[in-house]
């Protein structure tokens, strides 16, 4: 699956494996939350500080859909550690993405 840059369509897409369409929604800034706007179907808003924080501490936090006092932390892969540091170098904080199953 690639991910694009929409705001700077003369980078190149990264690329990332297909379970990456379910894997973004733990980095996703949800819409209305600090004045991101709702996006079409495969677009997503990752804030730039959000991205470094994934990064300094080298996890995502989960809350449970079913119980929210129900948490797990679940350790970067490398991939997304990549994908993560490409954001951060390119300022990158809204991305499409397409391809994948």
């Amino acid at each position: 699956m690639l991910v694009f840059a929409v705001d700077q369509p003369e980078l190149p897409p990264f690329t990332m494996p297909d379970r990456f369409r379910h894997e973004i929604t733990y980095f996703i800034t949800p819409a209305g939350e600090a004045g991101i706007p709702a996006l079409p179907t495969r677009e997503y808003w990752i804030r730039l500080c959000d991205t470094q924080s994934f990064l300094d501490d080298g996890a995502v936090r989960i809350v449970s859909p079913l119980d929210s006092d129900s948490k797990a932390e679940i350790e970067l892969t490398e991939e997304q550690e990549n994908w993560l540091e490409w954001l951060l170098a390119h300022k990158i904080e809204h991305v499409r993405v397409e391809g994948g199953r």
